[in-house]
């Protein structure tokens, strides 16, 4: 059903980095991994060391698939912006390029435990 508005809407984004008090949205998806249904949504400081994005935010939330003790971090393919990619675990998420509302995707080949149909 049609709506029709009786003034012009003004959309305010809400999540804008301005409003993150010094930190930003970052999406990380694990591709054919169903059991998580979307992105984790990460808020951490541009500062943060892509390592500590994943020791410390990630692989806490990961841990309930039964994958997650096996993957091989050095293995793990990583994709920006749907393109391959490869991070620097020792710099920042700024100086890896990752920026506000920026979705990264990692692939773990070999696992795929609950995508696979046995």
């Amino acid at each position: 059903m049609p709506v029709t508005a009786r003034k012009t809407y003004l959309g305010v984004p809400r999540d804008r980095v301005e409003n993150f008090h010094g930190k930003q949205l970052v999406y990380v998806s694990w591709d054919h991994h169903l059991l998580f249904a979307a992105p984790f949504l990460l808020c951490l400081s541009p500062q943060t060391p892509f390592g500590d994005l994943v020791q410390k935010a990630l692989l806490p939330l990961l841990q309930a698939d039964p994958d997650a003790a096996a993957i091989d971090w050095r293995q793990v393919e990583w994709l920006k912006d749907n393109q391959p990619w490869t991070p620097d675990f020792g710099r920042s998420l700024a100086d890896n390029g990752i920026g506000h509302k920026d979705q990264l995707r990692l692939r773990t080949p070999g696992l795929d435990s609950l995508y696979r149909v046995h």
